[in-house]
C-alpha cells in the first residue's frame, strides 16, 4: 500500500536548527516535539500549524523530551531566567573590572540567546573557545569574541569543573595585570529544576 504524507518543519525554540515534525497523512496528524522551548504564545503564530483560523486537528501528539516528567513541576520561561542571570551577572561585574563571570555551559548550542542578551545589556562580549561554530549564525558574532580579556566567559575545557577550582577560568586566566580574577560560575541548566521539590 501506498500513502502520501505530508511532513512540516516546525521550529522547537530549542536550540538553532531544532524542529518539530507535523506528519499530516489520510489517518490522521501527528506532532512529534522532540526536545522543544517554545514560549506562551509561540504556537499561535506557527502559521504552518493552522489551517485557517483555527489549530490543525492534531490526533496524536508525541512528547519525546527530557522534561516530559511530573518531577518538573514548574520551569521558569526563558525571559525569567534571562533577567535572573541578568541581574547576577551586572551585580558581579559591576563590582570591578577583576569580577568575571563564567557560564558553565555544558553543550556547545543553545546558549545563542544568553550570550547576545548578555552582550546587548551589559555591554560586554562573551568569551568563546573559537567562533566558527558559529559562522551560519551570523547574528551572534557580534556578541562573541576570543579575546580573553572580558568579564563574561563561556570557555569550554574538558574539565571545566576541575579548572574552576583552581580559581581560573577553562582558558587558563588567572589575573589580570597582575591583579587576581574574583570569578563566579553560573550554570545554566533546565535539569536543576528536576532536583528540586515543588
Amino acid at each position: 500500500q501506498k500513502e502520501d504524507i505530508e511532513v512540516t518543519l516546525l521550529p522547537a525554540a530549542h536550540c538553532p536548527g531544532s524542529v518539530m515534525f507535523l506528519f499530516e497523512g489520510e489517518n490522521g496528524t501527528v506532532l512529534y516535539t522532540g526536545d522543544f522551548r517554545l514560549a506562551k504564545g509561540e504556537a499561535a503564530r506557527m502559521e504552518l500549524l493552522h489551517s485557517g483560523t483555527r489549530v490543525k486537528d492534531i490526533q496524536s501528539v508525541y512528547l519525546d523530551t527530557t522534561f516530559c516528567d511530573p518531577k518538573f513541576y514548574h520551569i521558569p520561561s526563558r525571559e525569567e531566567c534571562l533577567n535572573g542571570i541578568l541581574e547576577l551577572v551586572r551585580n558581579w561585574t559591576s563590582l570591578s573590572r577583576y569580577h568575571v563571570v563564567w557560564l558553565n555551559c555544558k553543550a556547545a548550542y543553545g546558549y545563542e540567546y544568553l550570550f547576545i542578551n548578555l552582550s546587548e545589556e551589559l555591554g560586554i562580549k562573551v568569551h568563546v573557545n573559537k567562533l566558527d561554530m558559529f559562522k551560519n549564525m551570523p547574528e551572534i558574532l557580534y556578541h562573541v569574541t576570543t579575546d580573553r580579556h572580558t568579564q563574561i566567559h563561556a570557555c569550554r575545557h574538558p574539565r571545566d569543573d576541575d579548572c574552576f577550582r583552581g580559581n581560573r577560568l577553562p582558558c587558563g586566566m588567572t589575573c589580570q595585570n597582575g591583579t587576581p580574577l574574583h570569578i563566579i560560575s553560573i550554570k545554566p541548566s533546565t535539569m536543576w529544576f528536576g532536583e528540586r521539590i515543588k
